[in-house]
């Protein structure tokens, strides 16, 4: 199985005593895609060509939550982030459809997208907010002390992954937590674990050549297969060129979607700049099935991230103000605001644990009739749901060895 867990994490803090396919389809498509991309270039802007993940799922589901007790210029700056509104029937009724979807799983796979809010004892909340916050994707609301950061954060960890690790998304944070004015972490979560639809062999005595930036050739464990597979050769709006590639997960549920420089000597962050979500749309319409030889480098990424820098780059900024922020709607009440944001990542590609023998994969190796995909030089990846087009996580692989 291939799993993936990544998870955001909020916490609300308040100024006053401790104690107290349609149209609209394509559209919400669009605008998902683009605030991906948005998160994928704050994001590798902090990371100066490293690897990196980030699910823009969790980071929205979290902004979603936040948007059903966001009044006035909180609101605003909110929407103007995400590009939409829960606070919109239409909106409200077809997301809300989508994560019920999300969580169905069959065919060894597994994706779910969820939300925990964790509450100091005694904090008041509005019986509304309550109300949609439990109906919002697989979300729920749990009791914890913020005055014990090593309880909460098992807690928490026990919650989001099923057992306990000691170790939680958050975790970084609930040193910070045990300040009193802490009433309330939001924590979202998105989950997923499946095979190749066409599985992988290892290559386990003939590593792949690896280009890094700068020309640092490094050879790294891979995996390969022969397969029909999703493919098209385009340019960016600068004239860029590169490669596409969509692998499918089993059951055709997600896939992965690969963009490579053509050019070894094309750094990312020049075609980075370029990736918007018409331009992702575009390319997914024109790939076209061929059978391909195609090389994967096997990565593990884990990382974290500070969310509030990035949101507040962003314009979300009277949030994080404990004067401006405008969350009435959590409790009926002026008070709360949002002292905290972050979000942990990782995911790990595999060939699922097959292996083959290595004069398999020289055999293949050596096939000169069948075109090849080898990302064997800094590479982009979206993790995303196949009918849909929802990006699950992005991230870029710029030394697999790291």
């Amino acid at each position: 199985m291939l799993p993936l867990l990544q998870g955001t994490v909020f916490l609300l803090s308040s100024c006053f005593p401790a104690g107290g396919g349609s149209p609209l389809s394509e559209g919400l498509w669009l605008l998902k895609t683009e605030f991906a991309l948005h998160l994928y270039r704050s994001a590798a802007a902090e990371r100066n060509g490293t690897n990196f993940v980030i699910s823009p799922a969790g980071v929205s589901l979290s902004l979603e939550i936040l948007q059903f007790g966001a009044r006035g210029n909180t609101g605003w700056q909110l929407a103007g982030a995400l590009g939409y509104t829960v606070q919109d029937p239409r909106v409200r009724e077809f997301l809300h459809t989508v994560y019920t979807t999300l969580h169905n799983s069959s065919q060894g796979i597994g994706m779910e997208l969820a939300c925990t809010l964790f509450t100091q004892t005694g904090t008041s909340l509005s019986p509304c907010f309550v109300e949609q916050v439990s109906w919002w994707a697989n979300s729920s609301l749990e009791p914890a002390d913020f005055s014990d950061p090593n309880r909460t954060a098992t807690e928490v960890s026990e919650d989001t992954s099923g057992q306990s690790t000691g170790e939680g998304p958050g975790n970084p944070l609930w040193g910070q937590a045990g300040a009193l004015s802490t009433r309330l972490s939001i924590m979202s979560t998105m989950t997923f674990q499946s095979t190749w639809q066409k599985k992988f062999s290892s290559m386990t005595s003939q590593p792949l050549p690896f280009t890094c930036a700068h020309g640092l050739v490094l050879q790294v464990p891979a995996m390969h297969q022969v397969a029909e597979v999703s493919y098209g050769q385009f340019q960016d709006a600068v004239g860029h060129e590169v490669d596409v590639l969509e692998l499918l997960y089993l059951g055709r549920a997600a896939s992965l979607f690969l963009v490579l420089p053509q050019d070894k000597d094309t750094p990312l962050d020049h075609v980075e700049p370029h990736l918007t979500a018409r331009v992702i749309h575009l390319w997914t319409t024109r790939l076209k099935r061929a059978r391909m030889d195609v090389f994967l480098p096997r990565f593990r990424i884990e990382n974290q991230f500070d969310l509030k820098s990035i949101l507040r780059s962003w314009g979300i900024t009277d949030l994080f103000d404990p004067l401006k922020a405008n969350l009435k709607g959590i409790s009926g009440q002026d008070g709360f605001y949002v002292s905290e944001a972050a979000h942990k990542a990782k995911m790990e590609l595999s060939e699922d644990g097959i292996r083959a023998s290595a004069a398999t994969a020289v055999l293949l190796l050596r096939r000169s009739r069948t075109p090849a995909f080898k990302a064997d030089r800094p590479f982009i990846f979206l993790l995303r749901e196949h009918s849909t087009g929802f990006v699950f996580s992005i991230g870029r692989v710029s030394n697999p060895l790291d």
